[in-house]
């Protein structure tokens, strides 16, 4: 036994070298809007001044963190993911540590290592924001939540609640997966009590979790209460305004986060969100006699999120579902296998699902492998290049403008001094004045959309992500399109002569 475990471990170090070589590997690649407004709003800040405000764009743990490793390493953007990545990382090992415990050794290290790979656990590893630490502590709190119930410990309870705490510390929506998880305890204590089974520690212990939890997130977030309870109000008011209206649309949410791993192809699109569904719902139900909470609780945390975000009019953001990642490998990795075990049965051939599964893990391994080079071959957004580009291109008496929403990184991070326009009447105003104009176009879906006139004059209705760098409008000649991995990352610049 001792042997077993020590390989065991060996394999899970060896996975976790490989991870972190991936994670660091780019690490220092440029930031993008988000993760910059984090910088120069809330990191920026006194340590006393971080809590004094509440934004749902602050993700308060992580930001402590983040602000610790920029004050010992520096501004460098490495040392502002540091702590992302460390948390990745984390993931990876959580969800070996769970799969372990459910399924065995060899399917806890084909789901790492799938997680290593991961073209979206890379991603967020090496993005500045709280969503790897959410995943991190969603992850513990399902290891303790059913370890809990399968052998009641006070002590596992314990570290269950403070799991809680850290993730609705790290993001309010961290509240909605250990929701799921109460709900699926409750509904645990009735068909128990229906069945003459229930026992005081279903009850006791999962309830001392969840006060400890409860108390301790309450404690942290109150100096942001006042200011939280104004900005969850006016969430839906800003949402039913918002000309990106499909953000609210839960089909588009699950379609975003498929396109952002495979890129924009298509068919293949919807088949593998097909794929990505039907394997798992069968890795739930393989999982049925050993776990069988664990599937309803991973499904649960989904549908619950969508409804909770669809209620008050957020937007619904594929990433308020990545603390979901490790859980959902872990049953895509089940449920291959149980197709696997079908088709040998089907075939004849009983001893042939051990090769068939063999194959079925070098194939996921592989795809895996060929998507995660996308997160090294273009940077998040194209902020960078398109700064540099227009650096060094600039001509004498040529004004420069930046539009929507990214302006504010090219004036807060790169100190360009460029004006900012976010409307349509902002553009028409900068455009009355004769002479040469560039305009720099971040998040364009959304900003062509915010002003309708720079979409005519740059001939881009339809073609807003698009990168074409030969194309001259009526009125805009498009010089360069910086792409970037980030939905609509891409970041154009535009001429009028």
């Amino acid at each position: 036994m001792q042997a077993t475990q020590t390989r065991d471990y060996f394999w899970l170090a060896a996975i976790l070298a490989l991870a972190a070589i991936l994670r660091i590997w780019g690490l220092n690649a440029p930031m993008w809007h988000d993760e910059i407004q984090t910088v120069v709003t809330h990191l920026d800040l006194n340590w006393a001044d971080m809590v004094q405000n509440y934004s749902m764009n602050h993700h308060y743990l992580h930001n402590f963190a983040a602000k610790a490793s920029m004050e010992i390493f520096g501004r460098e953007p490495w040392a502002i993911r540091l702590p992302a990545m460390l948390l990745g990382l984390g993931v990876v090992a959580a969800t070996w540590v769970l799969a372990r415990e459910m399924a065995g050794a060899t399917i806890a290290h084909i789901t790492a290592v799938l997680l290593a790979l991961s073209y979206h656990e890379i991603w967020f590893s090496q993005n500045a924001r709280g969503y790897t630490g959410l995943a991190f502590f969603s992850t513990l709190g399902m290891l303790f939540f059913l370890r809990g119930l399968r052998e009641p410990k006070r002590s596992t309870w314990i570290a269950f609640g403070l799991s809680l705490a850290a993730a609705v510390f790290t993001h309010l929506t961290g509240a909605f997966f250990f929701m799921a998880q109460g709900l699926v305890w409750l509904g645990l204590i009735a068909f128990r009590a229906r069945k003459g089974t229930l026992d005081a520690p279903t009850v006791k212990l999962p309830f001392l979790g969840f006060m400890v939890g409860g108390i301790l997130s309450a404690i942290v977030y109150l100096p942001l209460v006042p200011s939280l309870l104004s900005t969850v109000g006016g969430v839906s008011e800003t949402s039913a305004t918002d000309v990106m209206q499909e953000y609210q649309n839960p089909l588009w949410t699950a379609m975003e986060a498929i396109r952002t791993g495979v890129g924009h192809a298509g068919a293949v699109t919807t088949i593998t969100g097909l794929a990505v569904l039907a394997l798992s719902l069968l890795g739930a139900y393989a999982l049925r006699r050993r776990e069988p909470l664990f599937g309803i609780v991973t499904f649960g945390h989904i549908v619950l999120t969508a409804l909770l975000l669809m209620a008050v009019g957020m937007r619904i953001w594929p990433r308020f579902f990545f603390v979901d990642i490790g859980l959902l490998m872990l049953l895509i990795v089940l449920g291959v296998r149980s197709c696997c075990e079908f088709a040998s049965r089907a075939l004849g051939q009983p001893g042939a699902a051990r090769a068939l599964f063999i194959l079925g893990v070098i194939g996921m391994v592989g795809i895996s492998a060929l998507l995660a080079k996308r997160n090294y071959i273009l940077p998040k957004q194209g902020l960078e290049g398109a700064y540099v580009f227009v650096r060094d291109t600039a001509a004498p008496g040529e004004r420069t403008y930046s539009v929507g929403y990214a302006g504010e990184g090219f004036r807060d991070w790169y100190q360009t001094g460029w004006p900012i326009l976010f409307t349509n009447d902002d553009y028409l105003t900068a455009m009355a004045e004769p002479g040469p104009v560039v305009l720099v176009v971040g998040f364009p879906e959304r900003t062509f959309r915010d002003v309708p006139q720079l979409a005519a004059d740059a001939d881009a209705f339809g073609a807003s992500s698009v990168c074409e760098t030969d194309r001259t409008a009526p009125v805009l000649k498009t010089l360069g399109c910086f792409g970037g991995t980030l939905g609509d990352g891409n970041v154009i610049v535009l001429r009028r002569d």
